[in-house]
């Protein structure tokens, strides 16, 4: 299977967050530089336009066991996008995330990257979920420790972490 499609209610919940799907109407907005009532002001993030362009070319992407925006529960808003990497290489996911600067500080990525990546490591044929951080990037090691990844390697200037069942 190199896609799934996306059921309704393939929503993951947590206390503060929704993880939902991306819809056609909200890339096309990020593609075409459009502001939506129900995104945070400054969503999308650039990593989030990024990702947007490249769904064209990855549809398994915005599958069951694909990318999602962050909702925060409190206001509604988008705060943010969360991403699996389909399919998997030798039963391993990598997961990329990011929340846009006013939400940040909130523990809003780490109890996204948890969430999405218990649903990860439910998926046939999947047994790690990984990611890579720049060492520069403090934050965004707190957020993969905080969510329980283990680091396993350090290069130059990179940190690899993951999670396995």
């Amino acid at each position: 299977m190199s896609s799934f499609v996306s059921p309704a209610d393939a929503d993951l919940s947590t206390d503060r967050l929704i993880l939902r799907t991306w819809t056609a109407a909200e890339v096309a907005a990020v593609l075409d530089g459009r502001m939506l009532a129900h995104w945070a002001e400054d969503f999308p993030a650039e990593g989030d336009r990024v990702i947007a362009g490249l769904f064209g070319e990855h549809p398994g992407w915005l599958g069951e066991y694909g990318h999602r925006q962050i909702v925060e529960r409190s206001t509604g808003l988008v705060i943010g996008s969360i991403g699996l990497f389909w399919p998997p290489s030798d039963g391993t996911l990598e997961i990329g995330y990011g929340v846009v600067a006013s939400r940040q500080g909130h523990g809003y990525a780490s109890e996204a990257t948890r969430a999405l990546t218990r649903f990860a490591l439910t998926a046939p044929g999947v047994h790690t979920v990984s990611a890579e951080v720049e060492l520069s990037n403090p934050p965004s090691l707190r957020v993969l420790e905080k969510a329980g990844f283990q680091r396993y390697s350090s290069e130059e200037n990179l940190a690899s972490f993951r999670a396995t069942r």
